[in-house]
């Protein structure tokens, strides 16, 4: 299964592994099923390290999201570059809608074991197409802005985010 983001900024294609991750990819087609992540921006960009979304809206307000799913980290699946994987909070099991984009190889944040500082974060797919895209938002500066940091200068705005058919 794939998907297109159609950004501000470009477009980029992500092939989802529901064979590694099938309830984190079931949990993420359905947000996109439901236009949820229309709309939304990355709010998150570390040059060298992440690209995060899924959450905020373009005032920084978070969209309101369905309860979290379990972790599927321990799933063999690495956060290494171009990957895309669930944010958490530091709750390993509270994933919801929010997701990232791994800019650099970050073996780091794999499973290790099942504890709190173990679980690591779910893979649950890859860039595909337009990695460029995805690169280029990655250098954008950032600040910090209604709390939060690393928030790109200039709003990189998801408009729409659509499965492929095959």
């Amino acid at each position: 299964m794939k998907v297109k983001f159609s950004t501000s900024h470009g477009e980029f294609t992500l092939a989802l592994d529901s064979k590694k991750a099938p309830k984190t990819v079931e949990n993420f087609l359905t947000y996109v099923n439901e236009g949820h992540y229309d709309g939304t921006i990355f709010h998150r960009v570390v040059s060298d390290f992440v690209l995060q979304g899924g959450g905020l809206d373009e005032n920084m307000q978070e969209k309101p999201t369905r309860p979290p799913i379990r972790n599927e980290a321990n799933n063999g699946l690495s956060n290494l570059l171009g990957t895309v994987a669930m944010a958490r909070t530091p709750d390993p099991h509270s994933a919801s809608a929010q997701f990232f984009i791994n800019l650099d190889d970050n073996p780091f944040l794999d499973f290790s074991a099942e504890t709190d500082d173990g679980w690591g974060y779910c893979v649950f797919g890859e860039v595909v197409e337009g990695m460029d895209t995805v690169e280029a938002i990655g250098e954008l500066p950032t600040t910090t802005r209604e709390g939060f940091i690393d928030v790109p200068e200039e709003t990189v705005k998801i408009k729409k985010v659509s499965v492929l058919e095959g």
